[in-house]
């Protein structure tokens, strides 16, 4: 209000800017995140009272001990043989400050990652001039996320490496009824014990990879800009929403027509099995999920895969259609799509395909996860690297090159892949618990076995178990017979005896060899080979 103006004058009333924000509270150390002013009257109020909100940066912590601690805060974490895992990692450094904030769009469009935006022009104004929070939704239709998942949280990582707030929305609620995009058939109905389990599963996999994301951009050199990321769940305002409440507060602003005109409603319509209305209004609840992260979570940006064009439009529609003009506030709700994960031959990854790539551990072992991106194809493996790793463009097309010269060699751009990818998803544990395992499983490996590695083995080899008294003191080639890695004993003594065996990974030389308790890692595992790749985990029970 101007100075000398008087209670209930609207003409008196001044717009609060970002910029006047910013010159206000700069001084104190926190930088603008959002300025909203907001007009209300009532029946029994004298005039409008006005509201500003500002979020700083690193929420209200101290910024001045903020800053002391930086240094400490990005140091590289090592591993076991004191070198650390990141030291070969070329990526592309960003200073996101208030200052500089680097173009996300231009970071998604290099790398493959924006397929369309509601308004281009718009976001990549708000996106320079402010930090966003971004989000995308995972419903819990199973206990683990994909690889195809993957895409949603690496395009959150890289707002985040812009200086923006990344948060994943889990599916609760939506997971209940179930998104017919991309489907041929209405999907199969959960219990509520099934998806509380897959949501607790999927929640546990997006705070450890955002976490591992967080790392990764830390040691690159990358400060945090905001907060954390966030986990959240959309039946926490869902569960307490009766179905009238819905109709009111949200369908009376739908439009029949425009959901109608959605392409997977239209796909599903001229279908044979149709469409329920369950599904049908699966679109308004997504929808819904944005007006309420809009309003209440000062959410701006909602992303998602390509098949979800049709819900996060409805999104942005509902935004413009339930809330006031006055509680809008300049940088908009924009929508945000990003290709889906294809194979070369075009085939989706999925669940739904054989041998599904899970990012959870216990699904999927870490060392499984990192070979499957080892055998990626020479045509997959750069387009991978663009989408799925935050390697600087200009080293990715370095391996481009290398890949066609004479002196390179097979498969060491899927290793870097797999190292990238695997760091992210399992982090720097998993990581090295994936090349523990492919080196102790290399054909003619000489690598010393520990138990962690042996035990992370019995998920990949075959695994025998035995009784002590069968296996300490008695000859090799007895217990190779015994456990099936050899027919007889005779066929035992003859791989010994050229060359062929090996205990733990050390060749054996003598014919007569016989297992010791020293032979036993961890006083309980032990590996056979029988020739470069006929291997076999023994467990003494």
């Amino acid at each position: 209000r101007h100075p000398g103006s008087r209670r209930g004058d609207r003409t008196a009333i001044r717009p609060v800017t970002a910029a006047m924000a910013h010159a206000a509270i700069r001084p104190l150390g926190f930088r603008v995140h959002q300025c909203a002013l907001r007009l209300r009257a009532s029946s029994g109020a004298r005039g409008p009272t006005a509201s500003a909100r500002c979020v700083g940066a690193f929420g209200f912590s101290d910024a001045v001990s903020m800053k002391s601690n930086r240094r400490n805060m990005f140091s590289p974490r090592q591993t076991t043989s004191g070198v650390s895992v990141f030291a070969t990692r070329r990526v592309m450094s960003t200073q996101a400050t208030s200052n500089h904030r680097p173009d996300v769009l231009d970071v998604l469009k290099q790398r493959g990652l924006l397929a369309e935006c509601t308004n281009e022009t718009a976001l990549r104004a708000a996106a320079s001039q402010n930090s966003l929070s971004v989000y995308c939704g995972f419903d819990p239709t199973a206990d683990s996320l994909h690889l195809g998942n993957l895409l949603g949280i690496v395009v959150l990582a890289w707002f985040q490496r812009c200086g923006h707030v990344p948060v994943a929305l889990l599916g609760g609620a939506t997971g209940r009824v179930g998104d017919p995009s991309g489907k041929s058939t209405e999907r199969p109905v959960l219990d509520d014990a099934t998806i509380e389990r897959n949501t607790a599963g999927i929640s546990k996999i997006l705070t450890n990879v955002l976490a591992n994301s967080a790392a990764m951009a830390q040691v690159d050199g990358i400060e945090p800009a905001g907060p954390p990321a966030r986990v959240l769940n959309n039946l926490d305002w869902f569960g307490g929403m009766g179905f009238l409440e819905f109709l009111r507060e949200v369908g009376k602003y739908a439009r029949v027509g425009t959901m109608m005109a959605k392409d997977s409603v239209k796909t599903r319509l001229e279908s044979e099995s149709g469409m329920s209305f369950t599904e049908f209004t699966y679109q308004l609840l997504q929808g819904y999920d944005f007006v309420h992260l809009f309003k209440n979570e000062s959410v701006s940006v909602q992303i998602g895969g390509s098949d979800q064009w049709g819900n996060i439009t409805a999104g942005t529609d509902l935004i413009r259609r339930i809330l006031d003009k006055n509680e809008i506030t300049d940088a908009g709700a924009f929508g945000l799509t990003f290709p889906l994960l294809l194979k070369e031959n075009g085939q989706k990854f999925g669940k739904s395909e054989d041998g599904a790539v899970w990012l959870s551990g216990d699904r999927l072992s870490p060392y499984k996860f990192y070979q499957y991106l080892v055998q990626s194809t020479d045509a997959d493996v750069i387009r991978f690297m663009k989408m799925l790793t935050f390697v600087d463009l200009d080293a990715i097309h370095e391996m481009e090159k290398s890949m066609t010269t004479q002196s390179y060699k097979p498969n060491t751009v899927q290793k870097r892949l797999a190292e990238e990818v695997t760091l992210f998803v399992h982090g720097e544990a998993g990581l090295q618990k994936a090349r523990k395992a492919t080196e102790g499983l290399r054909p003619g490996s000489d690598t010393v076995l520990d138990f962690e590695t042996l035990d992370a083995l019995s998920e990949v080899v075959p695994l025998a178990e035995l009784q002590k008294n069968d296996v300490v003191g008695k000859p090799v080639a007895d217990v190779m017979a015994l456990a099936g890695l050899q027919k007889s004993k005779g066929e035992a003594k003859r791989m010994i005896k050229g060359g062929g065996a090996r205990v733990n990974n050390v060749k054996l030389t003598e014919e007569d060899a016989v297992i010791t308790e020293d032979d036993l890692v961890g006083g309980q595992l032990i590996m056979l080979a029988a020739g470069k790749k006929n291997k076999m985990l023994i467990r003494v029970v």
